[in-house]
């Protein structure tokens, strides 16, 4: 009885499989057509798409190694005095400017001292020929230099710095190896000039925050122990006091005569010659998948549809 069921079942089985191949040669022209127009949806989308560029410059943390060292004990006294002796090492400078990259105060200010406004928010494509973006009419009016776009409040037709942060933080990639330390900037835009240029001057800006900030600081405390000094007559202390003003000094000697001041360029950025995106290939590619197997389901949904 139990080999008479298993049997009856193979020959349920086997019927239920030549029903699907029958149905799918039936229903031949109409997964050929629906595949066809997909693929070729999916070949004018694919062209449609301009070209993506990627400009991305490797940069090595600078060591501290070369430049201040603070002894033991002059560490101790500045402690005590409430003074920062470049206390954040290599590696903690070196996260420290990681994340003011990252925030949206560097950015925001990185987007208005460069007018990014136009090219992040309104540029659809880049034209080769003439090295020249090319804008969307619906967002800006190029003949007459206005914002035409149609948003809704709080928005306005021309973008504030937040939402062009918002735009540029997808466009913008940094990244750091945690053996090697080595970071890494980039930029992905319509025009591969522009990657490069905006990768130089991020990396230029953040070495200028940096250093500008040290500066002060090592400014403030040279002024606050200039002012202990004037205070007291112990010789010892005096002493430490100038030795700790010696140690500021160095800091703004530092700052002053190293250009890539906390970040040092190991390959430069460069123009890049080939698009990094669109995958025209696999748009295609997937798109005639998704016109095949949609092909397929209508055939037996309207075969077994008409079997009920």
């Amino acid at each position: 009885m139990t080999e008479q069921l298993q049997q009856q079942q193979l020959a349920d089985d086997e019927i239920d499989l030549r029903e699907l191949v029958k149905a799918i040669w039936k229903g031949k022209w109409i997964i050929i057509a629906t595949t066809f127009v997909f693929s070729v949806t999916a070949v004018f989308y694919a062209l449609s798409l301009p070209n993506v560029y990627k400009s991305e410059v490797t940069l090595s943390p600078v060591s501290d190694d070369a430049g201040l060292k603070i002894p033991g004990q002059l560490g101790g006294l500045a402690a005590l005095a409430g003074v920062n002796l470049g206390g954040l090492g290599g590696k903690d400078k070196t996260s420290l400017a990681l994340e003011i990259m990252r925030s949206r105060q560097f950015i925001g200010r990185f987007i208005e001292e460069n007018d990014l406004y136009l090219p992040v928010i309104a540029a659809e494509g880049w034209s080769r020929s003439e090295d020249k973006l090319i804008f969307d009419p619906k967002i800006y009016n190029e003949l007459n230099k206005e914002w035409v776009r149609e948003v809704s409040m709080p928005f306005q037709a021309k973008p504030s710095t937040l939402e062009t942060y918002e735009k540029l933080k997808k466009l913008l990639s940094i990244n750091q190896d945690t053996t090697s330390g080595i970071v890494r900037i980039s930029i992905e835009h319509y025009s591969p000039n522009l990657a490069k240029l905006w990768v130089d001057k991020f990396v230029e800006a953040i070495n200028e925050d940096m250093r500008s900030r040290d500066l002060a600081e090592a400014q403030k405390s040279i002024a606050y122990l200039n002012s202990q000094i004037a205070e007291t007559n112990i010789a010892d202390v005096r002493t430490m006091l100038f030795s700790l003003i010696e140690e500021q000094t160095k800091t703004v000697m530092l700052a002053n005569v190293r250009d890539e001041y906390i970040l040092k360029t190991v390959d430069p950025a460069v123009v890049a010659e080939k698009k990094i995106k669109p995958k025209r290939a696999i748009i295609v590619i997937l798109g005639m998948f998704i016109g095949f197997f949609t092909s397929v389901f209508i055939v037996f949904f309207r075969y077994f549809n008409r079997k009920i």
